[in-house]
């Protein structure tokens, strides 16, 4: 048996969590496949390396000093060498790097990408796993995307079979010039690894032991989620649950290959276990979680009754394309239609965009509304239930929310409502109180579709 351990920034912040994943790693022979992140955070108030990283790129980038930022950096790996005792010469190579990043001799992608590097160096040593250098075998092309066919060729060519310790976060293209992957990349990392190997089982090792149905500090009630599907993660992910960086589902579902989510700090919770398929009985929840984002607005368009509806919308939305604005919503109406996009992607071209939607369709009128929040209720046992958003918005309403957007996909998989963001709080407690009671999320009969839910 194959299993790809990842384990992120909480649980490689210091020597004590370097501790807990040898323990890990030796309680099972099948995790000899490990990546890893940058060191995160020790503590409130502390700073990722990562962070740090980019602070270090800025201030060089404007000419000032990064001494103090690089002395921190050095220091957090100095400490976990020292502490447990490893003898990969740290100090002479973090040296090395602190002089050529003041000099401004990193691509931002390099300097960036030395956290995991040197992470995953000082990991290798501590499992007596080889290191393997995520420029080698994780590729990309020229244009900055990767390339899944090139990664698993040189994974076959160049990994280590008996396992071996892996950076996540970039890759390399054929030149050697270093790219990165998102932010939170280490987990896409790990499902790549684990898709390219054959693994039998994907391990996401954090601070948290799996997925809650909604988030503990807004709901301090709501309880671990045993088992998800692909698709429901990537709906929680997508809006705002942040265990899993939401791209990291596709490879591993490419493959078939089951994904985990454990905690580092309490490797004997059992986590969530994410796969295609995640009946566990004739009886599960009714929905699987809900989870939001602050941060939306919404451009409202309203079509003038005399010109012609056809391309009118295509027309108003390729304006959004033009200045690489994703439109995450749309409600439409007969003669209207509602463009909702993060608040930060239009920060500076809000009213470039309204300009040119004005010009391109020439519509009766054009509103924005603000300050929006989005909740999505997820669950695969929704679809076929009748009286179910009829349930939500009355709760919604009886709590004084006021719902300024609804939208449902085909699948009904997931119903999501647009609320002013000073409700946003209130309207998550809402929507898991309206599904639960003292013993967690309602169950229902997953056989047959049911007229009512409760």
């Amino acid at each position: 048996m194959i299993k790809v351990a990842k384990f992120g920034g909480s649980s490689v912040a210091d020597a004590e969590h370097f501790r807990k994943i040898k323990g890990i790693i030796d309680a099972d022979p099948a995790r000899r496949f490990v990546v890893v992140s940058a060191c995160g955070r020790r503590r409130s108030g502390d700073a990722k390396v990562t962070d740090l990283l980019y602070l270090v790129n800025a201030h060089v980038k404007y000419s000032v000093s990064c001494d103090d930022l690089l002395d921190d950096i050095v220091q957090r790996y100095v400490d976990i060498a020292d502490e447990l005792g490893l003898s990969y010469p740290i100090r002479e190579e973090m040296a090395a790097f602190c002089d050529k990043a003041r000099t401004g001799g990193f691509s931002t992608e390099e300097l960036v990408s030395r956290g995991e590097y040197f992470t995953a160096r000082l990991m290798a040593e501590y499992l007596d796993l080889p290191f393997l250098d995520a420029a080698d075998v994780v590729a990309f092309h020229h244009d900055g995307t990767l390339s899944m066919e090139r990664t698993a060729k040189l994974l076959d060519e160049r990994a280590p079979r008996g396992g071996f310790v892996m950076p996540g976060f970039y890759g390399a293209t054929r030149e050697g010039r270093i790219c990165l992957l998102d932010r939170g990349g280490g987990d896409i990392s790990g499902s790549i690894l684990a898709k390219c190997l054959g693994a039998d089982l994907y391990e996401n090792w954090t601070d948290v032991s799996g997925f809650y149905s909604a988030d503990p500090r807004i709901v301090p009630e709501a309880q671990p989620i045993g088992r998800i599907t692909y698709e429901e993660l990537r709906e929680l992910s997508y809006m705002g649950a942040s265990v899993l960086h939401e791209e990291a589902i596709f490879p591993v579902r490419e493959a078939g290959i089951p994904l985990v989510i454990k905690n580092t700090n309490a490797p004997s919770d059992p986590g969530t276990i994410i796969s295609e398929h995640a009946k566990e009985g004739e009886s599960e929840p009714i929905i699987t979680g809900v989870s939001g984002k602050r941060g939306f607005l919404a451009i409202n368009v309203a079509r003038d009754r005399t010109t012609s509806r056809i391309g009118f919308m295509r027309r108003a939305l390729s304006v959004f394309e033009r200045y690489n604005v994703s439109v995450e919503h749309m409600p439409t109406g007969v003669d209207q239609f509602a463009a909702v996009v993060q608040a930060d992607d239009v920060h500076d071209s809000l009213y470039s965009i309204i300009a040119d939607i004005q010009e391109e369709v020439q519509p009766l009128q054009i509103e924005v509304v603000e300050d929006l929040a989005l909740i999505a209720t997820v669950g695969r046992n929704l679809h076929g239930r009748a009286g179910v958003a009829g349930h939500l918005f009355g709760m919604l309403g009886q709590a004084g929310v006021s719902v300024r957007m609804i939208t449902q996909g085909c699948d009904e998989i997931n119903i999501i409502v647009g609320v002013e963001e000073k409700d946003f709080e209130t309207a998550i407690r809402t929507i898991y109180k309206a599904f639960s009671d003292e013993n967690g999320i309602v169950e229902t009969s997953d056989l047959e579709p049911t007229p009512q839910p409760f």
